[in-house]
């Protein structure tokens, strides 16, 4: 059975890790280099990377010897520097070569879909024992979301303005910091 309140945590916890609107200002600079995203590829192939690690990220780990927790404690450490960068503007993480369109890499995997949300999603299964489904309707509800900005994009950077989207991102980095703590914490219990 689902619960709403469980699906509402999941949901703002994704949200702040997935950062869509704090990475705006690298979405707009990717669709300026390559002429386009495609939305809705970059949708689809991000909810299909994180159903994939909700249900068999575990095992996966479990093949490499590698415990849940240890792997919380690693995406804990990840999602903080992804914080730091986004309060302090500065770039710790380099990005890889795009292939053309840059709506798989790096929008899909591993802007939308990356080690902070595969660690989020696999905390979420594992230590906090939130369901598949209440886990499968955040995701949903998030990729909802994630699909409404990028094919706003550009109205989106013009309500905003440059500033607006700086704020946005320090925002969400000083969140996305409080779960990395809460997340580094709970894997050391």
């Amino acid at each position: 059975m689902m619960d709403f309140n469980d699906i509402v945590t999941i949901s703002l916890t994704l949200f702040a890790v997935v950062d869509i609107l704090g990475s705006l200002p690298l979405i707009i600079s990717i669709r300026q280099k390559t002429g386009h995203v495609d939305s809705l590829k970059a949708t689809i192939v991000s909810f299909f990377i994180m159903m994939l690690f909700l249900f068999i990220g575990e095992n996966i780990l479990q093949v490499i010897g590698i415990d849940v927790q240890s792997f919380s404690i690693a995406g804990a450490i990840v999602i903080f520097l992804l914080a730091l960068e986004m309060i302090l503007n500065i770039e710790i993480f380099k990005g890889d070569d795009q292939d053309s369109s840059g709506t798989i890499v790096p929008v899909a995997f591993p802007l939308i879909a990356g080690a902070g949300t595969l660690t989020t999603i696999l905390s979420l299964r594992a230590i906090e024992n939130f369901s598949h489904y209440e886990i499968t309707a955040g995701i949903i509800i998030n990729l909802l979301f994630v699909f409404f900005v990028l094919k706003t994009t550009d109205t989106i950077e013009k309500l905003l303005g440059k500033s607006g989207i700086n704020v946005l991102r320090r925002v969400f980095g000083i969140i996305l910091l409080a779960i990395s703590i809460k997340l580094f914490k709970t894997g050391l219990i």
